[in-house]
């Protein structure tokens, strides 16, 4: 049999994997996929003529000896929707940098629009028509969407007095081209992350943008919002406008690319059109493995008390009449549009909302739950669907965001900390989650996303909660990250815990959860049973009115 081959745009080169490697693989992906970077694979840029818009060839980038990235390659056509995809860590905001000006490479070539740059500088990169829509939007809270939009263009010609009728033009123009009616006056921290994403668009098409770039632009994002997003981006693609699209969610990305980059550990694994991927490719490619999640098998107990029981709660102008029950070793998914109520459901049975009326049990017993410390004592944990400021202590060290919820019972007798039992239980969770760090001295912010989560985790479990929350426990993970959290929500469960996991992530839920609340208005309208749905029945119910 001849050696697979890797397909970059109009040639093909051959890829040896090794041995082992090939008997590793699944059967039906060995003579697919490459575990092994061919070392002379990368294409040397094209000549003059019918080029791409962007061509980075051979590029090398090492931050205080560690290599970021090791001749990497990136093509991007013009009027193309391209996705970068690898696991957190493999190079891919090292990559967007380098092509941003923001980060100068080593090594290597950069030919925009047909130009060659010795040095690549941000103001080179927004003339050549190259816009990047960090995570953070790179928004002004405090100012308007008007404001966001417009004001870098009155900077830009040196004026010095501001022309605000022209400004609110400026942006009612812009919102315009993507077909979009947002409150020009209305201040940034007040938009949603949809309408923040698509403010970042509109200021982007003011700067004469020929490529977006969007960092993870859907995490936080609601079905029906992704939905509106790609129509947009389809839009602007039919005008010319080149994509960038990076990702965790490769459902996403196979909806969304034309054209794929796969990297891991700051190389090129593959790249190539969208009809040669599926999902298990991806996957592979990302993490070098076959990742095959089996849906969460629960078994009643004869005669089982629920381990939560709720009845007619509710909570004025958010939640009505909420009735479910949760049993012991059960994974219960609650699920809904934004504003459905699948949120401010977590924070009320948290204590953080006032409950109106209606009842709460646990294990049986009536419970009053006015206050997290009601919570808490209860047995009830929270994880918050954002992490860095509701989770963590990110200045802290990770071990004093794992003991912090427990450090009362790690007090001698004279009331000090016993230093030798802190260090046992950090160790412990650090192992017991592998949790990847150097050292549980280091501050929390020096983690990746899905150690960040392990740390919220291991906060919660270490003070043994009956009822574990989890409000979009793995929003921002790479695939490898979130598998192994998925294993460990149905392992917490199988030991008898009751987990509530809140999301809009499909798949996870089909995966994760053996049924699923949908709730629409405040109030739950229907449970599904994963083995009776799939990813398009359960979606297209998501986004019904």
């Amino acid at each position: 049999m001849p050696p697979p081959t890797l397909h970059h745009r109009n040639h093909a080169v051959p890829i040896h994997l090794p041995r082992r490697t090939l008997q590793a693989m699944p059967t039906e992906l060995a003579p697919l996929y490459s575990a092994a970077i061919a070392p002379d694979r990368t294409p040397d840029l094209v000549p003059d003529g019918a080029e791409p818009f962007v061509q980075l060839a051979h590029i090398n980038k090492s931050f205080a000896g560690v290599r970021a990235l090791e001749d990497v390659h990136l093509t991007i056509e013009r009027g193309r929707i391209h996705c970068l995809v690898g696991e957190n860590g493999c190079g891919k905001s090292t990559l967007i940098k380098v092509l941003a000006g923001v980060y100068p490479r080593d090594s290597g070539t950069v030919r925009i629009n047909g130009r060659d740059y010795e040095k690549m500088s941000p103001i080179d990169s927004i003339r050549e028509g190259i816009q990047v829509i960090y995570q953070d939007f790179s928004l002004f809270p405090n100012f308007t969407v008007a404001e966001n939009i417009a004001l870098n263009e009155q900077l830009a010609d040196n004026k010095r007095i501001v022309n605000w009728k022209q400004v609110r033009q400026v942006a009612q123009d812009a919102l315009k081209q993507i077909d979009v009616s947002l409150p020009l006056d209305a201040r940034v921290e007040e938009m949603s992350v949809a309408n923040k994403q698509l403010i970042a668009i509109s200021k982007a098409l003011r700067q004469n943008a020929q490529l977006i770039v969007m960092d993870e632009p859907t995490s936080a994002l609601t079905e029906r919002e992704v939905r509106n997003l790609f129509a947009v981006i389809r839009r602007l693609q039919a005008r010319g406008i080149a994509f960038l699209f990076v990702s965790h969610k490769l459902n996403e990305v196979l909806e969304i690319s034309e054209t794929i980059m796969v990297m891991r550990n700051g190389h090129n694994v593959s790249d190539g059109d969208r009809a040669e991927y599926d999902h298990a490719r991806l996957v592979f490619e990302m993490t070098g493995q076959s990742i095959r999640e089996k849906s969460y098998a629960y078994t009643p107990a004869p005669g089982a008390q629920p381990r939560l029981a709720v009845d007619q709660l509710t909570v004025h102008g958010m939640l009505q009449d909420i009735s479910l029950r949760l049993f012991p070793g059960e994974i219960v998914g609650i699920t809904g549009l934004l504003g459905s109520g699948r949120t401010e459901l977590a924070l009320a049975l948290f204590g953080m909302l006032p409950i109106a009326s209606g009842t709460i049990a646990m294990d049986g017993k009536p419970v009053r739950i006015r206050t997290i410390h009601d919570a808490i004592s209860h047995g009830i944990g929270y994880v918050p669907e954002d992490r860095l400021s509701e989770g963590l202590f990110l200045e802290q060290s990770i071990g004093n965001n794992i003991v912090v919820r427990i450090i009362d019972r790690l007090r001698g007798a004279l009331g000090l900390t016993d230093k030798r039992q802190v260090t046992q239980q950090v160790d412990h969770w650090v192992d017991a989650l592998h949790i990847k760090t150097g050292s549980p001295e280091l501050a929390a912010k020096t983690l990746s996303g899905g150690n960040q989560q392990r740390v919220v985790l291991a906060k919660w479990l270490a003070s043994n909660p009956r009822l574990l929350i989890l409000n979009g426990p793995t929003v921002g993970v790479d695939i490898g990250s979130k598998n192994e959290l998925h294993e460990l929500m149905k392992a917490l469960a199988q030991e008898g815990m009751g987990l509530l996991v809140i999301s809009d992530d499909i798949p996870e839920l089909l995966q994760v959860c053996n049924r699923i609340l949908l709730m629409r208005h405040g109030r739950i309208e229907e449970e599904i049973l994963p083995m009776a749905t799939n990813e398009n029945e359960l979606a297209a119910k998501l986004i019904e009115d």
